[in-house]
């Protein structure tokens, strides 16, 4: 008699638990607790844990992001040999859905010059803002404010930051590098419409590139208590033949004293920029 009370009790315990919706019933969407104004709660700091800033695309591992032609294939290139195995690029599977970006011909010629290049033309070497949809998965964690009347992100690299309007201001006044964004929730998914984008930014190290005609369409999902779903449509008419997406999950950083720290780069690039301008340039 006292095992079958104990199990009725275990029974109800756990009956009483899945009707609060602490644990959710099998094919039951994840609810997300709810957060400021009533909606999901994305306050934390995330990070993308995946190969896409150097390749969006699938690719193999390979010697170096900058190549030259060697005796029996591809070798690298001059200024990355003192790098070794550091400079190496490791393989991933890819964040583009269908696997391949639908670039227009003449594009597809660009993005291959741009990564024959990549020393000279990249971006993030330079510490430009990285734009978006690059600033989600650089290997750099970044933050999410949420409050009932404000949305902000802060990202770790070159300590961008991004405000998210809720409501429509129009048209920006100029082109810029974080581009101007939107939001707007559609259930428990926030979307965010980002544009006016200059063209100073790529998508990641392999030269995938985009014109200033760039719109992107985010798609943040909280899927359960540690991972977002983030989806980004990519719209470019000079570039692409149609619009494409990418997609990833986020993870939130789980230590205790969690927080961005400092990473303002432009101090570290100006002896890349600015050094052959000495009166005594150093030695290279």
């Amino acid at each position: 008699m006292g095992k079958i009370l104990c199990r009725l009790r275990t029974r109800s315990a756990v009956a009483a638990i899945m009707a609060m919706g602490v644990v959710p019933l099998a094919g039951q969407a994840y609810r997300a607790p709810r957060g400021p104004g009533g909606k999901p709660d994305m306050n934390g700091i995330w990070q993308a844990l995946n190969e896409a800033n150097y390749d969006i695309e699938a690719h193999v591992a390979r010697p170096a992001m900058a190549l030259r032609h060697g005796p029996y294939g591809p070798v690298p290139a001059a200024p990355m040999l003192v790098l070794g195995a550091v400079g190496a690029v490791p393989p991933g599977l890819g964040v583009v859905d269908g696997g391949e970006i639908p670039y227009k011909p003449e594009a597809l010629a660009i993005k291959k010059q741009n990564q024959q290049y990549w020393l000279k033309r990249d971006p993030e070497i330079k510490c430009y803002l990285p734009g978006v949809p690059r600033a989600t998965y650089m290997p750099y964690p970044f933050q999410i404010l949420q409050s009932a009347s404000a949305l902000t992100f802060v990202y770790e690299y070159a300590g961008a930051v991004r405000n998210i309007f809720l409501k429509n201001p129009g048209p920006a006044p100029a082109d810029s590098w974080m581009g101007q964004s939107v939001g707007r929730w559609e259930g428990d998914t926030l979307v965010i419409d980002v544009t006016d984008l200059n063209d100073q930014t790529w998508f990641d190290r392999a030269g995938n590139f985009h014109s200033d005609k760039l719109h992107v369409v985010e798609r943040y999902t909280r899927t359960s208590p540690d991972v977002i779903a983030y989806e980004a449509t990519i719209e470019d008419p000079n570039v692409f033949t149609r619009p494409w997406k990418m997609s990833m999950p986020l993870y939130r950083r789980q230590e205790k004293n969690a927080q961005l720290l400092d990473f303002k780069c432009v101090e570290f690039v100006e002896e890349l920029l600015y050094g052959p301008y000495r009166k005594h340039p150093l030695d290279k």
